[in-house]
């Protein structure tokens, strides 16, 4: 496959393909095996719907319905884009007799629009809006592993874990919130077998991505004022946008915000305490005295006590990353990862948290071999001595100077005690 992501490659034999499928999602559901020519994403969302428990006889269930589902819709953030939603993807459904659907970040279909007679075979499996299609609930199908990956994707046929769905094509791609990275859900054409065409994939990416600069116009007047908003990715200093302000933290009240956003349920005095100060004769005076100029800062009513906490929803870039890493969206949480978290901090709970995300990211990044990504890590400050991700980066892009950067970096490791390396002349 050119594009891993897309279904069929321009020139392939649909209806052989489809055969090869069938054979393979049986072998699968038997005794667990994948076989070739399976693609790598259908194959690991095929495993992640069995260990979810959902079955190859499943069905959707519908979860939102009538008076719910209207008022859901009318307050979800992409109910502000569906006009133009409708405006680009609304022609080629219609002419393509094709469906045109967007669910939010669970796989809810929340609208399901297109042509009739397609519409009513879609009803017949409960593809309709409130119900559920996450992979979790229903398997592979693209809406909901698009957003399971974060990624656009093209799913065919019997490239669905679900039997009854496995007559029908679809291409999704995610969209996200302009200000926060997060995602809010996914844009689908599904259809016949026609859709498994690069081209389709494109076109809905592209309307995606015209939905988020949309989305991006109407931030001001579309922004959560109540969810706070924490940066804190390859900086000592954290900036905090809340209320419309904007905040830049001392390295203190970064750090203690970046543990009470992964603590929505509080902290007491003591754990944060612990969390904070490697020293033990640090008080819970000083602590008090920190809390107190950080209510200060951030103004009325946002920092509660007993135990502490933020009355505010929190959305972090750390977060995105750590969530786009859990999806396996490894080239997204790379994009989204700006750099060590607060990489001056010495607080224990920080720096294990710290730690743990760079370690996630550099064994994803290892494991997916993706020279793109790799030589992105190796050249940034953070991974310009990162013998692993170079040793990774040398067997994939084998040039002279990788090479050479690598010979450099084991000599380094092997020097003794004490060595130093000759002045250059």
């Amino acid at each position: 496959m050119t594009d891993p992501w897309v279904a069929l490659e321009p020139g392939a034999d649909p209806v052989e393909r489809v055969r090869q499928l069938r054979r393979a999602h049986e072998a699968f559901t038997a005794v667990g095996t994948v076989e070739r020519p399976v693609r790598p994403v259908v194959a690991d969302s095929w495993r992640r719907s069995a260990r979810a428990g959902v079955g190859p006889d499943g069905t959707a269930r519908v979860e939102l319905t009538d008076g719910d589902l209207g008022s859901y819709r009318a307050e979800h953030p992409l109910a502000r884009v569906m006009p133009l939603v409708r405006e680009l993807l609304g022609p080629f459904a219609a002419d393509g007799k094709h469906l045109l659907a967007v669910c939010d970040a669970q796989g809810r279909l929340l609208w399901v629009e297109g042509h009739l007679a397609t519409r009513r075979r879609a009803d017949r499996m409960n593809f309709v809006p409130g119900a559920r299609w996450a992979e979790s609930a229903i398997g592979t199908n693209a809406p909901g592993t698009a957003v399971a990956v974060d990624r656009p994707v093209q799913v065919f046929a019997a490239e669905h874990f679900a039997l009854r769905v496995q007559r029908w094509t679809c291409a999704a791609a995610p969209v996200h919130d302009p200000r926060t990275g997060r995602v809010l859900g996914a844009l689908d054409i599904t259809g016949g077998d026609e859709l498994a065409h690069p081209h389709s994939l494109g076109f809905v990416q592209a309307v995606a991505r015209a939905a988020e600069s949309h989305l991006a116009l109407l931030s001001p007047a579309g922004a959560a004022a109540d969810t706070l908003e924490l940066t804190a990715l390859g900086r000592d200093e954290a900036c905090l946008l809340a209320r419309g302000r904007k905040i830049r933290l001392s390295r203190r009240h970064s750090e203690i915000l970046v543990l009470l956003a992964r603590h929505p349920e509080g902290l007491t005095g003591d754990e944060l305490l612990c969390a904070l100060y490697e020293d033990e004769s640090v008080t819970p005076v000083t602590l008090r005295a920190e809390l107190a100029r950080l209510r200060r800062i951030l103004g009325p009513g946002l920092l509660a006590s007993r135990p502490y906490r933020l009355t505010s929803g929190v959305e972090s870039d750390v977060a995105v990353v750590e969530r786009r890493l859990a999806s396996g969206a490894v080239a997204e949480a790379a994009t989204a990862y700006r750099g060590p978290l607060l990489p001056g901090s010495q607080a224990p709970a920080v720096a294990r948290l710290r730690r743990r995300l760079d370690d996630g990211l550099r064994a994803a990044l290892i494991a997916r071999r993706d020279p793109d990504l790799l030589a992105r890590w190796a050249c940034a400050p953070w991974g310009e001595d990162d013998l692993d991700i170079w040793r990774a980066l040398a067997t994939v892009t084998p040039t002279a100077a990788v090479r050479a950067r690598l010979e450099e970096l084991e000599t380094e490791l092997a020097a003794p005690a004490g060595w130093a390396r000759p002045a250059m002349r």
